[in-house]
């Protein structure tokens, strides 16, 4: 294929995505919960299919917010829902909210650890393995502090996906953390509506009412701060312990995604098939706001080469 033709092939593509979202605008359907057990603990795990999916992706939401406010916020008439947006292009789209987030209790420790995280997410990843009769694994996808729970569960047990896609990656790849002091008591702060707000920093790239939507749905979901301990467990991200395909994408404007750390982590992992992605005019919730159509072009784009 020449580069002329590479890039109409991908005009049409984006072009025929927001012809989709137009279309679809206003139709949403609720997404279906389900309850995963996680060594005996309950996950909420949200599902929207497409009719005939035969891929599947799992969504891992970010530190503050669990999974639906995240990924699939309704706002009368705007498209800003990701999982809509997956379901649009044909996917089975799952999003789980961890422990202590959304609809999923803390456990009896009140505390979350990436560790712990990691692992419920790939018990969730072979669950959704087993639904619908699908031939392929499911593909990872997780944003901010899920772009490294994402990482250490495919670091663990590689097999269980598809493709790794690390969005608004924060992580420096060089550094380390402390071991946490032990008999820490979890403090349980009070979200706030200025941290709801906080992730969407380019002016106009979201509407006012569309942050205020955001806003009561994150509070509405998680009206207080999940404690998380153990960050010494990400001492163990290794990139070049990545052997699946992976997607490292971040929008230009994100201060929480460097292009010095983003660097780092696309020239150490192993793999041969990886992109790294630049959304143009996006900050951290790119897939939210104004360059959401080329977010999932990109995106799309990555998950059908997966599958060549």
């Amino acid at each position: 294929m020449t580069p002329l033709q590479l890039k109409t092939t991908r005009i049409v593509r984006l072009l025929a995505a927001m012809l989709v979202l137009l279309a679809n605008q206003g139709h949403a359907a609720e997404a279906i919960r389900h309850t995963v057990q996680a060594d005996g603990h309950p996950l909420a795990v949200w599902e929207k299919s497409a009719d005939g999916a035969n891929e599947a992706i799992l969504l891992v939401h970010g530190r503050t917010w669990s999974a639906l406010p995240d990924f699939d916020l309704q706002v009368d008439g705007e498209d800003l829902s990701l999982m809509d947006g997956l379901v649009a292009e044909g996917y089975a789209v799952y999003a789980v909210d961890l422990r202590g987030y959304g609809e999923s209790p803390r456990d009896e420790t009140g505390w979350l650890t990436p560790g712990r995280a990691a692992d419920d997410v790939n018990i969730v990843l072979d669950w959704i393995g087993r639904q619908g009769g699908r031939e392929t694994k499911p593909h990872l996808f997780g944003w901010s502090m899920g772009s490294t729970i994402s990482q250490l569960a495919a670091q663990r047990q590689p097999n269980t996906m598809a493709s790794l896609t690390l969005f608004g990656y924060w992580h420096n790849p060089d550094d380390k953390f402390p071991v946490d002091e032990a008999d820490a008591a979890p403090a349980r702060e009070t979200n706030t509506a200025m941290a709801a707000a906080s992730d969407f920093i380019v002016p106009g790239s979201i509407s006012e009412k569309a942050v205020d939507a955001y806003v009561k749905m994150a509070l509405a979901a998680d009206p207080v701060k999940t404690d998380l301990r153990g960050y010494s467990d990400y001492n163990a991200l290794d990139p070049n312990e990545l052997t699946m395909p992976v997607l490292v994408i971040a929008g230009t404007h994100d201060p929480l995604a460097p292009a010095d750390n983003l660097a780092k982590l696309f020239t150490r992992i192993k793999t041969g098939h990886k992109q790294w992605v630049s959304v143009p005019g996006g900050d951290h919730a790119a897939f939210l706001e104004a360059p959401r159509a080329y977010f999932i072009n990109e995106l799309v784009a990555f998950l059908r080469g997966v599958s060549l």
